[in-house]
């Protein structure tokens, strides 16, 4: 425990004690002191700072503050009960100075000081207060969008983000607390009237039954104290209700208040012209101390020509300063400082309004520390450092609607409905429940919205449910899976083997850039990621450039070397599992393939009659749709030259198809040939 809290601890069990154990009269000054100028302090720092976070621990100070001058004031009326009178050197002055030998007009003067503070200064600050906080906890939506759009838009880093949703969740909580702080101090207001008349009273009572004094006698002593113990409480009152109505009024500000007061009060010196123009003409008005508007007006009229030339010499500069930002306009018109506006997003995710909740922290959305996560699976998954999704909203899409971007450019497309659940029947369940009915945006499944109360049933029924952002986040990782290989740049390519030289520098110093350019490499991993091949393993794909660079420069023959070299990782990620079914080439198709390859400049080409082309397709297309009835995911086997000609030729009606060939499969890996692909 810090030292800091101990002494606060202590220091809030000595103000419980004030109030059980007797005080002595100079203990009593001394603490009545100590109560003044903690007040003090805390209006002056509520004066000095900028913000108002900067003084958040202001709504449980005033509660403290208030627990301390009540026992104050208890232990004083102990004291002026008990004592004859007698509660201090303190409380007997302040009463001396109001009183003057006057009871009534002190006594007055007291009631006024305790009515200004309980209907002027309470009531105003707590009724600022109140408002302050509605209208917080109003604002905070748009206050949380605009930071999630200035981040979305590149003005902000996440950092800053973090903090500043830190921040206006502090502020709200902040005026929510001075909200119940401020009632507080309108209860120590009240409870401060009655103790006023209780010490009357009781003093009138006890002066005049037990102590046997005149009435005139009684009178004096005990209302001397009794206003000396008001005032001494009422004016730290006053003090910190003053900070109150300080804090809560201060509106968006760059300074302090008094910073703020000089600027905006005395930044126009027309208004201290007529102001002591008019005392000037007042005096001609009989009756009036003359010398004194006089020496008033004489002030306002000098400053407000001060102001005045200080704001010429200001204008006459101006002109200077307008040439300098035209030059930066001209500046700013020029061709090459459009350059930035060129400048193209990796990756975007645009969202409707009606998604803002999922992403907004502060209303429970975690759609963003999802993404984040995408992010963190790509790199174990596939081994690439994916770049930063850029998040918007976009008013164009419809309410529920979310678009996903690559390089500008829409690449997919769907919708959700917020506070339901997408159950999809995965297992083939003939019970059916009620739901709205759509198609899963990331596979194409036949799916149903449900209500949060039907999510129970549904999976008790064997559905499977996914809430909305699962599904955002679901879509968005398979995009990148499908389109990982647009989103590898050479500058991730360079990031990447900076990353492998700190771990096998002989390696990396071998091939780069004696065998192999970044872009060479690039290509290499383009082709890997273009048919889902993890490139995590860098240390192998690097190490098999090496071994066959010297053989051959081309990237087809080289990305089929390391293929054969990641056998173990193909293997595994394609061929194990239950749900596989593996297809062959029939040995004739492969002989016909071979056969009608050619090498030309633009590379291998593969040309096949037309109708022997279509019953390739037709035969291929049938075997995919059996095994997807089937719940399965097909593979299809070649020979090793075959493998890249007749995955370049079935991509034309099955993208997804995964070909593989024998030479990347592991020796000891034993398939079951579920279908051959033959021609008719």
């Amino acid at each position: 425990m810090k030292k800091s809290d101990i002494m606060t601890s202590v220091l809030i069990l000595v103000v419980i004690l004030i109030i059980i154990l007797p005080i002595e009269p100079w203990l009593l000054d001394a603490l009545l002191i100590m109560n003044i100028m903690i007040s003090l302090f805390i209006m002056l720092t509520t004066l000095f700072i900028k913000d108002a976070l900067e003084f958040s621990v202001l709504p449980t100070l005033l509660l403290i503050t208030t627990l301390f001058r009540l026992s104050l004031n208890l232990a004083s009326t102990k004291l002026i009960l008990g004592n004859a009178g007698d509660a201090g050197e303190v409380i007997r002055t302040f009463g001396t100075f109001v009183i003057r030998g006057n009871l009534v007009v002190g006594l007055v003067a007291f009631l006024i000081i305790v009515a200004i503070q309980f209907i002027v200064i309470t009531k105003g600050a707590e009724r600022v207060s109140e408002v302050a906080a509605r209208f917080t906890l109003d604002a905070m939506p748009g206050k949380q969008m605009a930071i999630d759009a200035d981040l979305n838009t590149g003005a902000i880093d996440e950092a800053m983000a973090r903090k500043r949703r830190s921040d206006v969740q502090r502020e709200a909580d902040f005026y929510g607390a001075m909200d119940g702080a401020s009632k507080f101090i309108k209860g120590d207001a009240i409870i401060s009237i009655i103790i006023t008349i209780i010490n009357i009273v009781g003093g009138l009572i006890v002066g005049i039954v037990m102590e046997q004094m005149e009435i005139n006698e009684a009178v004096n002593i005990y209302i001397l104290a009794t206003v000396g113990d008001g005032l001494v409480s009422q004016i730290p009152a006053l003090l910190i209700s003053t900070s109150t109505g300080v804090i809560v009024t201060r509106s968006a500000s760059e300074g302090s208040f008094g910073v703020d007061l000089t600027k905006q009060l005395l930044s126009n010196p027309n208004a201290m012209l007529i102001c002591g123009s008019v005392l000037v003409l007042m005096c001609l008005i009989p009756g009036f101390p003359v010398l004194q508007m006089l020496f008033i007006a004489a002030i306002l009229i000098g400053f407000g020509l001060y102001l005045r030339s200080s704001i010429k010499k200001k204008a006459e500069a101006l002109p200077a300063a307008e040439d300098q930002a035209k030059e930066s306009a001209d500046e700013k018109r020029k061709p090459e400082n459009v350059l930035n506006l060129l400048q193209v997003e990796q990756l975007e995710l645009e969202f409707g309004y009606g998604i803002v909740p999922m992403v907004d922290m502060s209303l429970g959305g975690d759609l963003l520390d999802r993404i984040i996560m995408i992010r963190r699976q790509c790199a174990i998954d596939l081994g690439i450092i994916l770049p930063s999704i850029r998040m918007r909203d976009n008013v164009r899409l419809n309410t529920n609607e979310y678009k996903i971007m690559i390089k500008g450019i829409e690449v997919a497309r769907g919708e959700v409905m917020p506070d339901h659940y997408l159950a999809i029947n995965s297992d083939g369940v003939d019970e059916t429940i009620t739901g709205i009915e759509t198609i899963e945006p990331t596979f194409g499944l036949p799916a149903l919205w449900i209500t949060k109360k039907q999510r129970e049933k549904a999976e008790l029924l064997g559905y499977t449910t996914i809430d909305p952002p699962s599904v955002i986040t679901t879509h968005l990782m398979e995009v990148i899976k499908t389109h990982a290989s647009e989103l590898m740049s050479r500058q991730q390519v360079q990031m990447l083997m900076e990353n492998l030289a700190q771990q096998q520098p002989a390696l990396v110093e071998e091939v780069v850039p004696k065998m192999f350019t970044y872009g060479d490499i690039q290509k290499i991993l383009v082709r890997l990621l273009r048919e889902n091949i993890p490139i995590k393993n860098l240390g192998t794909i690097i190490e098999t450039l090496a071994e066959y660079g010297s053989m051959t420069k081309n990237p087809d023959d080289l990305a089929e070397y390391v293929r054969q070299n990641l056998a173990r990782v193909i293997t595994n990620r394609f061929l194990t599992g239950d749900d596989v079914a593996v297809l062959a080439l029939d040995s004739k198709v492969e002989q016909l393939i071979a056969e009608k390859t050619k090498r030309t400049e633009a590379g291998i080409v593969t040309v096949l009659e037309p109708s022997q082309l279509q019953s390739l397709f037709s035969n291929t297309k049938d075997i995919i749709d059996k095994v997807a009835i089937q719940g399965k995911k097909a593979v299809a086997l070649t020979a090793p030259a075959i493998r890249p000609r007749f995955k370049k030729l079935i991509e034309q009606i099955a993208p997804n198809l995964t070909v593989l060939s024998y030479a990347e499969i592991e020796q000891n890996m034993e398939l079951q040939i579920d279908n051959i692909i033959k021609l008719t």
